[in-house]
């Protein structure tokens, strides 16, 4: 289990040990599978917000994020919302906190649970993410 908090910042680097290719910025999840989907990063010549798919990943630990042999470069794309940070409604609209952390699977990319500012949410709880909020099942 890894923590978003702890994967903001590291290195992004490709097989063979050459330049790192960025650090990352956040981690975007897919809500209706409740898994990454992206890692975003910051770097390159331009040192432009770019993003990698979740499965150009090889692995995650503690120091790096090693992508796969024959990831292309990282693609520019659209906004998204960073769960980080994010205030939380229930379906019914009431205020629920805000997301302070979330944990997931560095193999698979599943979000194993978010950590708010009134407790934890089981991803299963986890309806939508925009502009204006997380929304959750009423717990």
């Amino acid at each position: 289990m890894m923590l978003f908090t702890e994967v903001r910042g590291l290195p992004v680097v490709p097989p063979g040990g050459a330049g790192p290719l960025g650090t990352v910025t956040s981690l975007t999840v897919d809500i209706a599978s409740g898994a990454v989907s992206h890692v975003r990063l910051r770097g390159g010549r331009f040192r432009r917000e770019t993003v990698l798919p979740w499965d150009a990943v090889h692995t995650i630990d503690p120091t790096v994020v090693r992508v796969r042999p024959h990831t292309s470069a990282p693609n520019a794309v659209a906004p998204h919302h960073d769960l980080l940070g994010h205030r939380i409604l229930t379906e019914a609209g009431t205020e629920h906190g805000t997301v302070l952390d979330a944990a997931f699977d560095p193999e698979t990319g599943r979000v194993l649970a978010v950590f708010t500012t009134r407790g934890e949410v089981p991803p299963g709880h986890l309806l939508g993410l925009g502009d204006h909020a997380l929304v959750i099942r009423t717990p």
